[in-house]
């Protein structure tokens, strides 16, 4: 079993763990309760009322967070001519087609999201071992593959995330740093909730969103009433 800190320990006398707290007062907890020295990321974990197992019930999507992660990604667009120029003008990190294909079979993995236009995924599939396994492969489900590559930088730059179901039944997503205020990770959690909500699978059945729970990178979990989100 695993050991804590003493700062983890005192940190988790802030939260009742048997507990389940309005969003509100959620966030506060759990920014309170993060001692790090670094800015934590913080954290929903939504558990669904779906079966991860069945393709009918699969919840995977996008959303744009009001406030962003706080994380600035580093984009990479497969784009060649214009939507190349219109790439880089809306702020992607980096640009090319078989160039910077070469350079991912060499090992290059300096980005955190890939962009491609339609036309170029017939090479960028051939990374499908490489990107794949670091969920970096472009995915039209996610906006990450179409000539409205623009849209797409901007989109990621102003704090979209993608969200997908595990073998769990649960979805994780980052929904800020601790330095954010209550109110922006409030907003960003209820931007994630909607979005899920709006994901909601027809085949799903009972109650669906069963659970919800916010932490920070290291320190302890805060339950959260799943009541105002129904």
């Amino acid at each position: 079993m695993a050991k804590h800190g003493k700062k983890y320990l005192e940190a988790v006398k802030l939260i009742d763990s048997e507990a389940t707290y309005e969003p509100a007062e959620a966030v506060e907890l759990v920014k309170k309760a993060a001692t790090a020295k670094f800015d934590e990321t913080v954290e929903a974990a939504v558990r669904l009322g779906v079966d991860p197992r069945k393709q009918d019930q699969a919840v995977r999507g996008v959303v744009v967070l009001p406030h962003g992660t706080g994380k600035t990604q580093r984009v990479l667009v497969f784009a060649k001519g214009d939507k190349a120029k219109e790439a880089e003008a809306a702020g992607a990190d980096f640009v090319g087609d078989q160039d910077m294909i070469n350079k991912i079979q060499q090992g290059w993995f300096e980005f955190d999201v890939c962009v491609a236009t339609p036309d170029m995924m017939s090479e960028v599939g051939k990374l499908g071992r490489l990107l794949g396994g670091k969920g970096l492969m472009p995915n039209p489900k996610a906006g990450t593959v179409t000539f409205d590559v623009a849209k797409a930088v901007q989109e990621i730059k102003a704090g979209k995330i993608e969200y997908r179901l595990d073998k769990a039944g649960q979805i994780h997503a980052p929904i800020g740093k601790v330095s954010f205020d209550a109110a922006q990770l409030n907003e960003n959690l209820k931007a994630l909730i909607d979005a899920l909500n709006r994901a909601k699978p027809a085949a799903a059945k009972g109650v669906y969103l069963k659970g919800i729970a916010v932490s920070s990178t290291m320190g302890p979990s805060a339950r959260v009433s799943t009541a105002s989100y129904r």
